[in-house]
């Protein structure tokens, strides 16, 4: 299945972070918008944290910009406790 998301990119960040933010998620990398280098750390790092091949992870629109539609190869019931996951360490 693909999930279809909103990602929000920060980049030059001190520590990478993936945290969701409304309906979408917010993406703090430490690249350099330069390159495509923060392209490509955004996808390693959704690939990584949703437990999925890089190939799985492709931006469809917002290349240049720092919202990005994002799509993933992973089940919906991975995708949710993935997020549910995110937000019992967010909240205690």
């Amino acid at each position: 299945m693909t999930i279809t998301i909103e990602v929000k990119v920060i980049t030059r960040a001190k520590k990478k972070e993936i945290t969701q933010e409304g309906a979408g998620l917010r993406v703090k990398l430490l690249s350099l918008p330069r390159d495509g280098k923060a392209n490509e750390e955004l996808v390693e790092s959704l690939a990584v944290f949703f437990g999925v091949r890089k190939a799985d992870v492709r931006i469809l629109r917002g290349e240049k910009d720092r919202r990005k539609v994002v799509t993933i190869q992973v089940s919906e019931g991975e995708f949710k406790a993935k997020l549910r996951k995110m937000e019992g360490d967010t909240n205690g």
